[in-house]
């Protein structure tokens, strides 16, 4: 049985324009979905009000049946909705399973939060029991980007509903079923009560409704470093909290001690993997200057032997740029780092959205491939002499988000690790790593800090509520 029916795709009429869902690497439609407007996210705001008040009564253990239901329904549907990701975000087959292993593991962590401790009992200097106790916030708004759609909105959704709150999750448009309504199908099959969860895809002024709306006091983001400022600052001004999940420019360095035939492998999937449309994406590779010129050699090789092409009807290692216009980007920023004085080692071309795998040679601080987040297949490589020179051009930049390291020396890579701010650190792999059991976030430009994963979900997504008892009521000198 089909869990997406394209006639059941949204449950509630929506006011918005239609928008036609397309395969990146055909440019077909797969369908149309109705976008949202502000008034639709008042409606969905008001309606989650109103029932998350009864799903925070309800016993932890049906809020985890439900939460432990979805996961097994990511299995049980990961055909059809591995499809979705493949066609719809242009995913090859590898990635959309590794999102779909995700999206299960989060519902499973996620339902244990259901069952977690909820406060401390504290001392006090009267006597009275005094303790505090996590309560819901009420409800999150999620707002999530299209490179990982199912990930970035589950991560959030997930453990939001698990501690009590309602859901108003708006996905990007292009990822509109992957990335929402494929969500709202899971949760609606695993018995999720009505109104708890709303997805409503939409533009910047869905998401600007969003942050606005006073129903709404704490939003989880994903995506670009400008949007969420934006975001921030307008939470900022309503007084609610915003969790922000932002780019990335984050550097692999590998150490003179490294073994290349190990580390090319690692280079390249940090730098190509999903087309490097990831915020981890290694964006700067800094190499040893004793390795320097094998390890863009060999770089150049790799990328030059991978296959790129519609991960929908071939064996490919790359699928397609999202659209046109970040593929003019990335295409824009390539060329402008050679006219700088850039060396293409590989790469560089393009047929129609499938970007070749790109090495970039001789970068420094002129070359924008190597300064700016890229968000493409893009690996610029530069070469230092010291440690101390790695690790102040790794920390150099606006960027604070994951880091690798790699040499045969790991107690020599968690010491140069501590001199480079970054919210992740990854010693012998590169830069692009997720487990739903492990907090993250970047800082700087990259964040507002580890946000997702564990503990980091019960403060997202919970408020400390302070509750004193007396057995006689107190009395005072007036």
């Amino acid at each position: 049985m089909s869990l997406l029916d394209p006639k059941t795709w949204q449950s509630r009429s929506l006011s918005g324009p239609e928008h036609t869902v397309t395969e990146p690497a055909t440019g077909d439609a797969l369908g149309t979905v109705t976008l949202a407007t502000a008034e639709d996210v008042a409606t969905a705001a008001e309606a989650g009000r109103r029932a998350q008040a009864e799903w925070a009564r309800v016993p932890h253990f049906v809020r985890a049946q439900v939460l432990r239901k979805a996961g097994d329904l990511f299995a049980a549907h990961a055909d059809e909705l591995r499809e979705w990701l493949v066609r719809e975000s242009g995913s090859i087959a590898g990635k959309a399973d590794f999102e779909l292993h995700v999206a299960a593991q989060e519902c499973y962590e996620a339902a244990a939060l259901a069952s977690r401790p909820a406060g401390q009992v504290l001392p006090s200097e009267a006597a009275r029991l005094s303790y505090t106790r996590r309560v819901p916030v009420g409800v999150v708004g999620v707002i999530a980007p299209f490179n990982a759609p199912l990930i970035l909105s589950i991560r959030s959704v997930a453990p939001a509903l698990a501690l009590g709150n309602a859901v108003v999750l708006k996905p990007d448009p292009r990822t509109a079923v992957c990335g929402g309504l494929s969500l709202a199908a899971v949760f609606a099959e695993a018995g999720l009560p009505e109104d708890l969860f709303h997805v409503l895809p939409g533009g910047p002024d869905a998401g600007q409704a969003l942050v606005a709306d006073p129903r709404i006091p704490v939003i989880s983001f994903t995506g670009s470093t400008a949007a969420g400022r934006a975001v921030g600052e307008a939470a900022g001004r309503h007084l609610k909290r915003a969790h922000l999940e932002l780019g990335g420019n984050s550097a692999l360095i590998v150490l003179e001690d490294a073994d290349l035939d190990a580390v090319i492998s690692t280079a390249a999937w940090g730098s190509f993997f999903h087309q490097g449309q990831i915020c981890m994406t290694t964006g700067r590779h800094l190499v040893h200057a004793s390795l320097y010129g094998e390890y863009v050699e060999r770089l150049a090789a790799k990328a030059d032997s991978l296959a790129v092409g519609d991960p929908h009807r071939e064996q490919v290692h790359l699928g397609p740029i999202i659209d046109d216009g970040q593929l003019a980007k990335v295409h824009g920023l390539v060329e402008a780092s050679t006219a700088n004085g850039a060396k293409l080692a590989a790469g560089g071309t393009h047929d129609r959205r499938f970007y070749r795998p790109t090495v970039l040679a001789d970068v420094d601080d002129r070359t924008p491939a190597y300064t700016d987040e890229v968000f493409g297949p893009v690996a610029p490589v530069r070469s230092f002499g010291t440690p101390e020179e790695a690790a102040a051009l790794a920390a150099a930049g606006p960027y604070g988000l994951s880091l690798g390291i790699v040499t045969r020396d790991t107690a020599r890579g968690l010491d140069l690790a501590e001199r480079i701010p970054t919210g992740i650190v990854h010693i012998n792999d590169q830069t692009v790593n997720d487990e739903a059991v492990a907090p993250f976030g970047g800082i700087a430009a990259s964040g507002t800090g580890a946000r997702f994963g564990g503990e980091a979900n019960l403060e997202a997504f919970t408020e400390v509520r302070w509750t004193t008892v007396r057995g006689d009521v107190a009395t005072y000198p007036f």
